[in-house]
């Protein structure tokens, strides 16, 4: 119940953002689908069996529930994993050989991108403990709480070996975050990342609703923006730059006119839809 109103929207920004890849940047666009068909494959598999769990749950006899229970379970765990295996391949860099990817069918599938995977895995969980922490109340609400406590630990170690190893895997990442005096700038970066977790600790050993959804959030955006500043210019690591990938002016310039009309849209029913089921999440079917 405390996701039934947004989880049908919020997949809308994974259309969006393939839609939007394909038309703005199609060069990116052909070498990423190429290198990550099969990890994309997976997801959406995952996606769609959790989709139809989630509407079949409520129908389903309550002796058969767990059955769907499960399948959401396995299928959210299988499109995040898989989420976080294509962020490993993409941090790692992808084999191009002109304008075409040049690597094999399973180069996604290294140590670094599967314990990305698990991380990312870790992350998602910390985000639905605290996602039900604000929304639920009582028992469900003291186990989230516990629940993200426990969470939290395995969140900052693999956020730590990941943020580590990377710039061990290329020296690109490396250059960036350790030359100087890009050192001293961008150092601020893991000090508030720390002080973040510290916030997120005392929030929810306080009891706190709200605070540690938003800390969470924090973390996240911290997180992807130590990515974008990682492999800054490119956009297909670390061969293709954004203004390589770019389509022509004029796609761009229809691309924008659809932005400018259809993204307010989304932005405005997304704002209005967390707006009227703000508050607790109710147990009743009618919510």
């Amino acid at each position: 119940n405390s996701i039934a109103p947004f989880w049908d929207g919020n997949e809308t920004w994974l259309v969006l953002g393939g839609g939007g890849l394909f038309a703005a940047f199609p060069l990116a666009y052909s070498i990423l689908m190429s290198a990550l068909y099969i990890p994309i494959i997976l997801m959406l598999l995952g996606l769609i069996f959790r989709g139809v769990a989630f509407e079949f749950r409520f129908k389903a006899h309550i002796g058969h529930r767990c059955i769907w229970d499960y399948s959401f379970h396995f299928g959210s765990m299988l499109a995040v994993f898989c989420q976080g295996l294509m962020l490993g391949t993409f941090v790692q860099g992808i084999v191009i050989d002109g304008r075409q990817f040049a690597g094999g069918s399973f180069d996604f599938l290294t140590p670094f991108s599967v314990m990305t995977g698990i991380a990312l895995i870790f992350g998602y969980a910390l985000l639905g403990a605290t996602w039900l922490i604000l929304k639920t109340e009582n028992k469900t609400q003291d186990w989230a709480y516990k629940s993200a406590l426990y969470i939290l630990f395995y969140v900052a170690l693999f956020m730590g070996l990941v943020s580590l190893s990377a710039p061990f895997l290329n020296n690109y990442i490396n250059h960036r975050w350790f030359s100087m005096p890009n050192i001293y700038y961008l150092s601020i970066i893991p000090i508030i990342t720390v002080l973040i977790f510290i916030k997120l600790i005392k929030a929810i050993k306080q009891k706190k609703e709200v605070k540690p959804f938003i800390y969470t959030i924090l973390l996240f955006l911290l997180g992807y923006l130590g990515l974008a500043i990682s492999i800054w210019p490119y956009i297909v690591p670390y061969k293709v730059t954004l203004e390589n990938a770019a389509a022509v002016p004029e796609s761009q310039s229809l691309l924008l006119v659809g932005a400018l009309i259809f993204l307010p849209v989304i932005l405005g029913y997304t704002f209005y839809c967390y707006y009227i089921f703000r508050g607790k999440s109710s147990s009743q079917p009618l919510y």
